[in-house]
């Protein structure tokens, strides 16, 4: 494939770094935004390939750094999963204008449940994909039980996730239990391909059934198997992407 470097204005006013991938031949079956993982970046092993998995089935994509991380300029303090939802607006939007728009939405983890809220603020959307994803976006507050109590009583702490130190304040808690992710997924009225592992010990299989369960026809379920929640076996990721290749044929 063919990948470049570009950056983009986010929705906090600060330039988010992306990467462009495209088929060599050129973009035959649309362009795809990717929303990567909670405190993960697009250059996630696992979202290269399935990016690069994608372009061999003639599909662009655009996968970027939320505000904050990876690349990307600004404060991850300063953000939420409501400014994840806004930055994937703003990528659309740049897409749309400087590359193609997207037809697709991709997620993985909590960037599924973010892509499952911007499906219906992105018009050119046609069909979205989520993988591992929570059918709640406060099922990351899992990650930070032994802290809750200080970022509730002091505003903020210092927390470590994935080997990395982040500062959480209440505001992001706050923004997380104002998602009415129920309502969304009832009235999402896109075709839906959902992924998840049965094994997975970050988000639960039972998180997939939820969104299954709430979501409309046309709707689809692949089980990964024994695939962990990162995607770490490089074939486990391949498989998402040449499986969300073949079923969106139907779609766009």
């Amino acid at each position: 494939m063919n990948s470049k470097k570009i950056e983009f204005p986010g929705s906090q006013g600060v330039k988010l770094s992306a990467r462009i991938d495209e088929p060599d031949n050129g973009i035959t079956k649309g362009a795809v935004l990717f929303a990567h993982c909670f405190t993960c970046s697009k250059n996630l092993r696992a979202v290269g390939h399935i990016s690069r998995t994608l372009t061999e089935h003639g599909m662009g994509v655009f996968r970027f750094d939320f505000t904050g991380l990876g690349e990307s300029e600004g404060d991850f303090a300063d953000t939420n999963f409501s400014s994840n939802i806004d930055d994937l607006q703003a990528a659309a939007k740049y897409m749309e204008q400087e590359w193609a728009a997207p037809r697709m939405l991709i997620g993985h983890s909590l960037g599924g449940a973010a892509v499952l809220q911007a499906t219906h603020h992105i018009s050119s959307a046609e069909a979205v994909a989520t993988i591992g994803a929570p059918c709640n976006p406060e099922h990351v507050t899992h990650h930070l039980m032994d802290k809750m109590d200080e970022i509730e009583q002091k505003g903020e702490a210092r927390v470590k996730l994935a080997g990395r130190v982040f500062t959480i304040k209440k505001q992001f808690l706050d923004d997380l239990k104002e998602q009415a992710m129920n309502d969304v997924i009832e009235n999402l009225d896109q075709p839906l391909l959902i992924f998840h592992s049965p094994i997975d010990q970050t988000v639960g299989i039972d998180n997939a059934a939820h969104i299954y369960k709430l979501a409309k026809h046309p709707k689809s379920f692949i089980s990964l198997d024994d695939a962990d929640h990162l995607l770490t076996n490089e074939d486990d990721a391949q498989y998402v992407g040449s499986v969300t290749a073949a079923w969106v044929d139907r779609y766009l």
